[in-house]
């Protein structure tokens, strides 16, 4: 029992690691990324569909994103969809290809763009110590039940603890990489 519980716990935090990494894909770090289009959905005979369902979508180069629509129809619809996307990014369309282009980052918007990565990197935190809480909530009910000791329950506390300090340290990991990418020029 206490083995499941810790694996439980295991399993959630990496889950927090996870959830945690895809947002920091997504803040844009003045570098071309195709993650910042994953949000944008187009309209494709009637069903929404994400962008990359619908178009080919590729990093030209450090700055640019090429999106070429599968079908030459489609090219207004993708424009429409990258604009209504709220990204923040104008699309330029010549012919079938549509090119994203990221402006350069100012060192104010870099640090608005720390500010966020650290308020996820603490969301994260936050719920990696709301998974010991359950954890340790379900040893104390063991404990209470008499099916485990309290000795076994100390110990197995003990070893959750050392879980999140683990997962807690790879969210300021990933946090300081994240940090260092947003403000190198």
């Amino acid at each position: 029992m206490i083995d499941d519980i810790q694996s439980d716990a295991s399993q959630r935090m990496d889950k927090t690691i996870n959830v945690l990494s895809d947002n920091f894909s997504k803040v844009r770090t003045g570098r071309a990324n195709t993650g910042i289009l994953d949000s944008v959905r187009v309209d494709y005979y009637g069903v929404e569909v994400p962008l990359n369902q619908a178009a080919n979508v590729s990093v030209e180069d450090a700055r640019t994103i090429a999106i070429k629509p599968f079908e030459s129809s489609m090219v207004g619809k993708v424009e429409r969809a990258v604009i209504a996307g709220d990204i923040g990014l104008n699309p330029n369309t010549a012919g079938q290809v549509i090119r994203l282009v990221l402006p350069p980052l100012t060192e104010e918007r870099r640090k608005d763009l720390v500010k966020v990565v650290r308020r996820e990197a603490e969301e994260a935190r936050v719920a990696i110590r709301h998974v010991r809480r359950d954890a340790n909530a379900d040893l104390k009910e063991l404990a209470s039940e008499s099916e485990i000791s309290a000795d076994e329950a100390r110990d197995a506390e003990t070893r959750i603890q050392k879980l999140t300090d683990q997962h807690v340290e790879r969210v300021d990991d990933l946090l300081k990489d994240k940090e260092q990418e947003i403000m190198t020029v």
